[in-house]
Order: C-alpha cells, then structure tokens, then sequence
C-alpha cells in the first residue's frame, strides 16, 4: 500500500528532538499539512512551532501512561499518518539488580508504548479511510547488543509486534512501516556511546518518507542498518513477508 506524505496529517510521537524532529521536519517538506507534536513536555516544541506556525500542534503524551494515549487519540482525530518514534534505553549490567528495572521501564514505554498507541489510534485511522502507522524499531530489534540487553530485548518484542499490526491492521486499510536505524546522531546515540559512527537523523526521517510511498515494511535506513537488512532480506521476505 503506497502512502504520500502530500496533503496528510501526521503525528509523531516524541517529536521534540532527535529523529523525531528530523520525522517533522520531512512530513512537513514533503507536504504534510499539519504535524502532531505528541511530547511528555509541551515546552520543549517552542522552537519548532516557531519555525512552522499553524502547521503544527503540540499535544502533551506519555506513551508510558494508558490514560495520556487515550487523550492524545480524543486531541487528534483527523491524523492519517501516526509515527511512534518515542523510546527509551536505560543500559543495565544483565547480572545485576539494575536489569530488572531497566527492563521494566523499557518495556513499558517501547513495547507497551507500541502497544498503547496502535490500539488508540487504529480506529482512528480507519474512521479516516485508513493510512500509515510507523513504528521506530531498531537493529537492535533483530540483533541482541550485549550492553543494552534490557532494550534489544524491549526493541525485539516491539518488533513482534509490529509484524502483528502489519497483519490486523491491512484489513483496515492501514498500511505498517517498520524502522531498523543503527546508530543515529541523538541524545540517545551519545548516551550509548555510538557518537563517531553516527549518522544524520534526516537519514530516517527521508527514509521512512519514501518506504512509505514504496509500500515496504521494512526500512533499514541508514548504512550499518542496510549492512543488517541485506543479511536479513532473504528470511524476511520468505519468512516475515511470506505466507
């Protein structure tokens, strides 16, 4: 299913920073008549409402909270395109006490997040003749990396997912991307320590623009994630993409 960003109304969620900007600044290149800014702080979008005026509007989420996703789907029923980019690494030596929270909070706002935000969203999306739904995995999603166990782990399960959402959502008309980036240039990238290797944000951002109008689920956007799909691609296409 190909999907324009063109004329669309989108929301992305933790789109204050990081690859989450760069998503608006793309949708709105591209066309997008108004972009969502779902943020846990409302102030942190004062910059970009400045740059983008009426086209964008900040609405006050959570993906960790049931109660703030089932608001943000009541503030923002006209989207076509929902794009849950907000997520959390919390690093944790595995044979410590430390893991089991770190896998908790992880899990609630990546896996549980996803969770949240497809089931509010769903018939939001098929109220307005169907559309996208985004998800930002990882490549960690597919490959444990030993010192963020607790969040590959969380990235692995929201992948499962995903694959899930692809299958009941087409039905209702509502096409599912799924994104693996590798390193990326955020706050997130430098707290792991992947600084040197990283790479722009708007590799995403025009990546998922184009996976989109392609019809793809998979997107591997930048160059270690395309070193990770072409490993990939032969078992996903016959195995994830297969019947």
């Amino acid at each position: 299913m190909s999907i324009d960003i063109n004329g669309k109304i989108a929301l992305v969620t933790g789109a204050n920073r990081g690859i989450g900007k760069a998503i608006v600044d793309s949708l709105i290149e591209h066309g997008a008549s108004k972009v969502y800014l779902a943020v846990r702080n409302p102030e942190s979008t004062v910059e970009l409402a400045k740059q983008y005026g009426d086209k964008v509007v900040t609405l006050q989420a959570n993906v960790g909270d049931d109660a703030s996703i089932s608001a943000l789907a009541q503030a923002a029923k006209d989207v076509n395109i929902v794009i849950n980019n907000a997520g959390v690494v919390q690093p944790a030596d595995l044979l410590s006490a430390d893991a089991f929270a770190a896998l908790k909070h992880e899990l609630n706002v990546n896996t549980y997040g996803l969770l949240r935000v497809a089931q509010a969203f769903a018939p939001v999306l098929q109220q307005n003749g169907g559309g996208a739904f985004v998800q930002l995995n990882s490549v960690a999603s597919i490959k444990n990396f030993t010192p963020f166990t607790t969040y590959s782990a969380s990235k692995a399960a929201t992948y499962s997912i995903t694959q899930g959402l692809k299958d009941v959502m087409a039905p209702l008309g509502i096409a599912v991307l799924s994104v693996h980036p590798g390193p990326i240039a955020t706050d997130m990238g430098d707290q792991v320590g992947m600084t040197e290797v990283a790479e722009p944000a708007n590799v995403v951002a025009e990546g998922i623009v184009s996976a989109l109008k392609a019809g793809d689920f998979h997107l591997f956007p930048d160059t270690m994630a395309k070193q990770f799909g072409d490993a990939y691609d032969s078992y996903a296409q016959a195995i994830i993409n297969g019947q």
